[in-house]
């Protein structure tokens, strides 16, 4: 069994262009939610997202790029650049470099405009870049046609837990010998018409116009997620090879759990024996006692039953030290980037390990009883931190877990 470390590390999503960005903004509290501007929101309930800004796509994308790819495509394929380029990684075999990057969804913006086409002037109008800009997998093929790596392909889809278990399989694929890299992640692109109705009509969107009350996990007053969205990536390594070739170690991956709840659609086991079961068997293969982790990233969405369930889930696995670990949901100031959420919690998970601090839960102001554990409420915390946890769960009653190590220095 080989380690697996972190050597490289991108984003682009609501709060932040790139990594550096986006932790800073996290650790200061700030919010990257607002009023959406994509689409005039008038005949909807829902009015906020968590919206990219300040985006100039030939700025990261040349022009074929930008007419041949949906914007989950042009994010993921930015992510990744800046992750690559940041593990300096340059002379490997191709077949010995994975790709295992995910979608929740894929091109949604471009079904609802290829789907209006066809219905407004016809089915001979649609676009011939229709289907290869929607399916999911897409993302993974720009990556590995841009770079040239013909290892492993694989987007593991899994909703809100996707890139979770993305990085996941990647991990297990570099630590089992099948291959020595991998970039991986996730990127969502899901504010537009169709996304916020859909996601309304099965209640899940909070509908206040006040953006400080909006994405509030854990907040008695929460009724719902803002939608986010972005991409983030991560470049895994065998252990040996990036410290032969001096690479910069963030972070190891140490352990990675997953389960399924076996329950309903979209609602979590309310006894959430799967989401215990998901972070013992992270702990079980980092070899580590959960009283050691040091801080949580939790899925922490704002929804009631997913706040409740995994506050409960929580509680079963670690016990007594569940009162004691830091927990916070960065979903607070990002908003749910849905299947891009779990590699942007992870990079959240390592650049605290990094600086040692903790980033916290913004506008965590009403306590629930039933949610009662150490949120990190509105105000980041210093500590010394050695090993952190990012969980995810998804829609289907998916649950991804991992485990990271801090880096050598």
């Amino acid at each position: 069994m080989r380690r697996v470390v972190v050597t490289g590390l991108g984003t682009i999503n609501g709060l932040g262009n790139n990594v550096n960005e986006t932790f800073t903004k996290m650790i200061n509290g700030e919010n990257g939610i607002d009023f959406i501007t994509y689409f005039d929101t008038t005949d909807f309930k829902v009015k906020l997202a968590s919206e990219i800004k300040n985006l100039n796509l030939e700025d990261y994308l040349d022009k074929g790029e930008i007419r041949r790819l949906d914007r989950v495509t042009q994010y993921g394929l930015i992510a990744a650049d800046e992750a690559i380029k940041d593990s300096n990684l340059t002379e490997f075999d191709p077949y010995r470099y994975g790709v295992f990057f995910t979608s929740g969804i894929g091109g949604l913006n471009t079904f609802y405009e290829e789907i209006e086409v066809a219905v407004t002037k016809g089915p001979n109008r649609v676009s011939p870049f229709f289907v290869p800009k929607t399916i999911i997998n897409m993302t993974g093929g720009a990556i590995s046609i841009k770079y040239g790596l013909k290892g492993p392909n694989i987007p593991v889809v899994s909703a809100c837990a996707a890139s979770t278990n993305a990085i996941g399989e990647a991990f297990r694929n570099i630590k089992h010998g099948y291959i020595d890299f991998a970039i991986t992640g996730g990127a969502e692109a899901s504010i537009n018409q169709i996304g916020i109705a859909g996601f309304s009509a099965i209640k899940a969107l909070n509908t206040t116009e006040d953006k400080n009350r909006a994405s509030i996990p854990f907040d008695l007053e929460r009724t719902g997620f803002v939608m986010g969205e972005g991409a983030a990536a991560l470049v895994l390594e065998e252990y040996e090879h990036a410290k032969k070739r001096g690479a910069k170690i963030y972070a190891e991956i140490v352990g990675y759990g997953s389960t399924g709840d076996a329950h309903h659609m979209t609602a979590p086991d309310p006894e959430a024996e799967a989401i215990a079961r998901a972070i013992t068997l992270a702990a079980d293969e980092a070899k580590i006692n959960l009283d050691q982790i040091d801080y949580i990233n939790a899925h922490g969405t704002s929804t009631i039953l997913n706040d409740r369930t995994e506050t409960f889930g929580i509680k079963k696995a670690f016990k007594d030290h569940a009162y004691k670990v830091n927990i916070s949901s960065t979903k607070s100031m990002t908003g749910h980037a849905l299947g891009a959420a779990g590699a942007l919690e992870s990079i959240a998970v390592i650049k605290a390990l990094e600086n040692n601090v903790v980033p916290p839960t913004i506008n965590l102001n009403v306590s629930d009883p039933e949610c009662d554990l150490n949120y990190t409420p509105n105000v980041a915390v210093k500590k010394e931190l050695n090993y952190g946890l990012n969980m995810n769960l998804g829609f289907g009653g998916h649950n991804a877990v991992l485990i990271f190590k801090k880096g050598e220095l």
